[in-house]
């Protein structure tokens, strides 16, 4: 029987780190809320100056709004998931916007892989389960990433499954 040691040593045959896609980088970010910014100062500056004070506050309370808008999205980007494949183990372990991490652990010769497929879109969603226990894995994917890493999966699980 092998300890746990003796798995944390052994070769993943498959390892993929999972990580949400963000059109915009941050230097786009910037020159977009610059650019955004002036606009707003400036249109906001002749609103009060000829007496649509309202209007101004409006100007501002648009540019804090997409300011929020893109915070929360490059927050919820940092999600991520790692997922490794050996012989004796499959691990997922998943990380929160917020560092938080969970882990999951299957056996490999247990478990089940499900893909959720729509005839136009493509994947929808994946599930691994094994054990009385499962997990979703790469919500957070586009359907180009997600075929390419269902086939992954899928390859190595085969792989493994067959050698015994």
């Amino acid at each position: 029987m092998e300890s746990n040691g003796d798995r944390a040593d052994e070769q993943p045959v498959f390892a993929a780190e999972l990580f949400a896609y963000r059109s915009l980088g941050r230097k786009g970010f910037r020159v977009l809320l610059l650019l955004t910014g002036v606009i707003c100062c400036v249109n906001g500056m002749f609103f009060v100056a000829t007496g649509a004070w309202p209007i101004g506050f409006f100007f501002g309370m648009d540019f804090l709004l997409l300011y929020g808008a893109f915070w929360l999205n490059y927050r919820s980007g940092r999600v991520r998931e790692e997922v490794t494949v050996s012989r004796t183990d499959i691990s997922v372990r998943k990380f929160a916007p917020s560092g938080r991490m969970v882990e999951h652990h299957f056996n490999p010769f247990w478990t089940r892989f499900f893909v959720r497929r729509h005839q136009e879109i493509g994947i929808l969603s994946m599930y691994i389960s094994g054990e009385g226990r499962g997990t979703d894995i790469g919500s957070f994917l586009n359907p180009d990433d997600r075929e390419s890493f269902a086939k992954a999966f899928r390859g190595a699980l085969t792989t493994v499954k067959q050698r015994i």
